[in-house]
């Protein structure tokens, strides 16, 4: 059975469309995955993302392990940062994708918060237990004491500095503040998104997400808040460029394949895959993650074989939409090194014809602000 939100109701209660999504009733669409999408883009969506994992990293050791089992050097990090990293297997495949925080620290020392894709909870936890046998750090999995909301678009500063004395202007991208916000203490508000329209992602206990629902809907009323569903969230995602685990990248692609070289420094000492890792670079990396359009309105779809113009397999497609801002189809996927030069004309073998189509740069949206 699938697990449950905090916020299960609140999303059944809006007529919401529900799915089963990383083994959580989820809503996909509300009114719709067009309007929400574009509602995100140009004013301001509320997501709920409390699926989530959260593992907190303490102790003497907590930085020796953090070092060992992510692809990005958080000996960087400072109080109140955040960084974008990856867990590599010993293969340099990818165990998965995670947010790493500096969390302020205790008398132990630093503290770091891993947060976790929903699909990979207990895969990951299990992963990071393993690599922890001969370090000893502490850890916990707060997974399910957490709710997460993420309140994306341009006017989700002006929504949520009516429920906070926390200068949300002040904090910058992939940085976050902890303090008081809808009346509740110790929130933690960030701003990394998942979007690429601007916001806010709210950490709380999960008995206040209620709460916090309703005083941000009360606090956006005037500029037309809705909520929105895993649907736009995708296809925001995707128009961005941004990687989905499980279709762009998993155990078997590596992040220098993915374009994540720059989440994976190689030059920080010892790290799960990272000899595997400076042999790939070293030799080349035989495949690349590219985008690409496509003419007419056929949406690319996740598995779809890419071909050169003479029928020749170059590799195969992750991630495909109609776009709502750009009103055509777009997609991302994996071609020979060599053939994923932005420019470069390919052809989508549906099964039944082949489409034309051009590998483009990331991402496919530009803000015009």
């Amino acid at each position: 059975m699938s697990k449950k939100t905090p916020l299960t109701a609140i999303h059944e209660s809006l007529g919401a469309r529900m799915v089963d999504f990383a083994g959580y009733y989820m809503p996909l669409t509300y009114q719709g995955i067009n309007e929400e999408h574009q509602n995100v883009r140009e004013n301001v969506g509320v997501f709920d993302c409390s699926h989530m994992g959260e593992f907190f990293v303490s102790g003497p050791n907590s930085l020796e392990l953090v070092q060992r089992v992510t692809s990005n050097d958080a000996s960087k990090l400072e109080v109140g940062r955040v960084q974008y990293s990856s867990f590599p297997n010993e293969q340099g495949g990818l165990v998965d994708d995670l947010l790493v925080y500096r969390m302020p620290d205790d008398v132990n020392g630093k503290v770091f918060m891993l947060v976790v894709n929903a699909s990979n909870i207990e895969k990951d936890w299990d992963w990071v237990e393993k690599n922890n046998r001969d370090i000893g750090a502490e850890l916990s999995n707060r997974s399910y004491d957490f709710g997460l909301l993420a309140v994306q678009g341009p006017l989700a500063e002006h929504v949520l500095q009516k429920l906070t004395d926390v200068d949300l202007g002040s904090i910058l991208y992939y940085h976050y503040k902890i303090g008081a916000f809808a009346g509740l203490d110790d929130v933690i508000l960030s701003a990394t998104g998942y979007t690429g329209a601007g916001g806010f992602e709210i950490y709380a206990k999960e008995k206040d997400m209620p709460k916090i629902w309703a005083d941000i809907f009360e606090a956006g009323a005037e500029v037309g808040i809705q909520p929105a569903g895993l649907g736009c969230r995708d296809t925001l995602r995707l128009e961005m460029g941004y990687c989905l685990y499980g279709n762009d990248i998993d155990d078997t692609t590596t992040p220098l394949e993915a374009g994540l070289g720059w989440i994976t420094k190689l030059g920080k000492g010892d790290f799960v895959g990272r000899e595997v890792l400076m042999k790939m670079k070293e030799n080349g990396i035989p495949r690349r993650l590219v985008g690409f359009t496509l003419e007419g309105k056929r949406v690319p779809r996740h598995g779809y074989k890419i071909l050169d113009l003479s029928g020749g397999e170059l590799g195969y497609v992750t991630s495909g939409t109609m776009s709502p801002s750009l009103h055509r189809p777009i997609g991302m996927g994996y071609v020979k090194t060599g053939m994923h030069k932005k420019g470069t004309s390919i052809l989508i073998d549906t099964g039944r014809k082949h489409l034309e189509a051009q590998i483009v740069g990331l991402p496919f949206y530009k803000s015009e602000k």
